[in-house]
């Protein structure tokens, strides 16, 4: 596999129901992974995009998160409908999707 161009890291964490902080796994990561497998791959876009489940980013409170790299900004609250805009416009376009930016003050 070739060096990809930007790596895409989706927290997966899970915990126990009524902990604390939460978990991305709690609040739809599943489908945000999903959906970001199923458009890279449709898209012919995995030798450039390395696609990978990880555990927790750290701002629980405001998952499910996206971390992207080599940039190294985190998306939060991220639904399945806001993939194609992160790949359409941030992987593909290079202008990241501001809206769903983590706020400056976890990130």
């Amino acid at each position: 596999m070739p060096k990809p161009v930007h790596h895409v890291f989706v927290c997966s964490q899970s915990r126990p129901e009524g902990h604390p902080r939460g978990s991305c796994g709690a609040t739809g990561a599943g489908s945000v992974y999903e959906k970001f497998a199923e458009m890279l791959a449709a898209r012919q876009l995995l030798g450039q995009i390395a696609l990978t489940q990880t555990g927790c980013l750290g701002p629980c409170h405001v998952g499910p998160n996206v971390l992207v790299y080599p940039e190294g900004i985190l998306y939060s609250s991220v639904l399945a409908e806001d993939v194609a805009s992160i790949i359409d416009q941030h992987l593909i376009d290079g202008s990241p999707v501001t809206p769903k930016m983590a706020p400056a003050e976890i990130w």
